[in-house]
């Protein structure tokens, strides 16, 4: 795996990113066997993990929200949305839901700024949410 991006420029973030996409996380374990592999240092490796929202140690839930909370967003009520949907869900931001089966996030811009507060369920964007169309979706995207 590593192997097919050894030669590109910035090749750590994509060797990840594609070990992520494989594995659905990335285990603390591949840490020392990707620095070895790319001839890095661990630190170098943990860094860009833990520096990275979209990088994750640790599985993700079945159903992921994500919610904007950028400018434009922001001025029509995302922030409110994030808290009533946190409230609602019994999650807060970066965390998951007492059952473990949603994750909610924030995200700065999904590149739906007309129709904001927007957010992301399950990989597909919304816009116009309100706290009831967020749970609806997750009520559907729920395996």
């Amino acid at each position: 795996m590593v192997d097919e991006h050894r030669h590109e420029p910035g090749n750590l973030l994509v060797v990840l990113l594609d070990l992520q996409q494989r594995l659905g996380h990335l285990d603390p374990a591949l840490v020392p066997v990707v620095a070895h592999e790319l001839n890095l240092s661990r630190a170098e490796v943990h860094g860009v993990i833990t520096f990275y929202r979209d990088l994750r140690t640790t599985p993700p839930a079945p159903v992921r929200v994500r919610l904007c909370r950028a400018e434009a967003c922001a001025s029509v009520g995302a922030e409110a949305l994030v808290s009533d949907v946190g409230e609602r869900l019994g999650a807060r931001l970066g965390g998951t839901t007492p059952d473990g089966q949603v994750s909610l996030e924030e995200v700065f811009c999904l590149g739906n700024c007309a129709l904001g507060p927007s957010g992301q369920v399950d990989g597909r964007v919304h816009g116009r949410l309100d706290a009831d169309r967020v749970l609806d979706l997750v009520a559907r995207a729920r395996p």
